[in-house]
């Protein structure tokens, strides 16, 4: 794949044979992010683990605690008096069976996070072949699935991301914007790893961080040391 000399320039701040602590690699992807737009800031975690086991899955949520930097779009699934609980509390939509037509046949998107109450999780099921490969089908280990709607909206407006393996055993997280101050990042960086490091399965053998590395979304990737995590 060829670069555009921006990328190349801003590679060359970046020593590819080093693991660098947390503050030092956000330093060098913020002075090597080169777009004309905030761009995000995400981790790159490869575990350990072999996410075909069910008890070697990894996935849950950490709220982190500078935010996304993204504003995020909430849909509510619930009924009677949760739905006003959850437009209260901040939800962008909330409702219930009358929501699923313009999901399955309109194409219906325009929210990032959905929340339902386990009373709802049946009429939520039919959506899953829509909701379930765009990752936004509500889990209780994400918190997503709960009768307090109020602290789940709470949560996921301060900046709750979630985190699960993909195909390759890896696990990738946005972590703020370049526009945030290091000690925002490095924080936000340092929180989900505390998480990750705990969700850790006690089926894992092994070395659990195989690599660990943060970009900004044009940016080139830093590794990061995990000695203090092993």
């Amino acid at each position: 794949m060829k670069r555009g000399k921006k990328y190349q320039e801003a590679a060359k701040l970046i020593d590819r044979t080093k693991q660098y602590e947390i503050p030092e690699a956000v330093g060098l992807v913020k002075k090597a992010s080169t777009a004309k737009f905030d761009e995000t800031v995400e981790a790159h975690i490869r575990l350990g683990v072999d996410g075909r086991h069910a008890d070697q899955q990894i996935r849950g949520a950490v709220v982190l605690p500078n935010g996304t930097g993204k504003e995020v779009k909430v849909l509510v699934f619930a009924k009677g008096e949760k739905v006003d609980e959850a437009l209260a509390a901040g939800a962008d939509y909330a409702g219930g069976d009358e929501l699923i037509p313009r999901i399955q046949n309109e194409g219906w998107l325009d929210f990032d996070v959905v929340v339902a109450t386990p009373d709802m999780m049946g009429v939520v099921g039919r959506l899953g072949r829509v909701l379930g490969p765009k990752g936004l089908m509500p889990n209780p280990k994400a918190g997503t699935v709960t009768m307090d709607v109020t602290k789940a909206i709470n949560d996921i407006k301060a900046g709750k991301v979630e985190y699960r393996l993909d195909k390759a055993n890896i696990v990738h997280v946005p972590v703020g914007k370049v526009s945030f101050s290091e000690e925002q990042l490095v924080q936000n960086v340092e929180a989900l790893l505390d998480a990750i490091t705990k969700a850790k399965p006690s089926a894992a053998k092994g070395q659990y961080y195989r690599s660990v590395s943060i970009s900004s979304t044009m940016g080139p990737g830093v590794k990061v040391s995990t000695v203090k995590y092993a």
